[in-house]
């Protein structure tokens, strides 16, 4: 139960530094935690005519953060975009990305811009 609560703690803390991060790169956040019935999405930000769906993921490697991003869990999160993107028909109109952020203890955080495209 502790290394849960540590776990989730570490994640809480990965999304915070994530989100700053993508401010100071001149990034809008537009929704942060966005759930939906068939999925959610860490953090979704928008810079210029591109609308970003943001994965974070926290673990001791870069390896195990990446390997955490499974084709389910990019499927669940493609979708959840789609139901976003019905709520806010405003932001239907710019490009979709899906982004990924790997935070590991005791390092820089990794930026992955396209780290994956629907359907693959």
């Amino acid at each position: 139960m502790r290394d849960r609560k540590a776990a989730e703690a570490f994640g809480g803390f990965g999304e915070k530094l994530a989100t700053l991060l993508l401010v100071l790169k001149g990034y809008r956040i537009v929704a942060r935690q966005y759930r939906s019935p068939v999925g959610e999405i860490d953090i979704i930000a928008r810079r210029g005519r591109v609308l970003m769906f943001i994965e974070v993921k926290a673990r001791k490697t870069a390896a195990a953060a990446e390997a955490a991003i499974t084709t389910r869990q990019r499927t669940r999160i493609e979708r959840a975009a789609s139901a976003f993107i019905q709520n806010r028909p405003d932001l239907a109109h710019l490009d979709m990305r899906f982004d990924a952020f790997l935070i590991i203890r005791g390092h820089w955080p990794i930026h992955i811009v396209d780290a994956w495209r629907p359907g693959y």
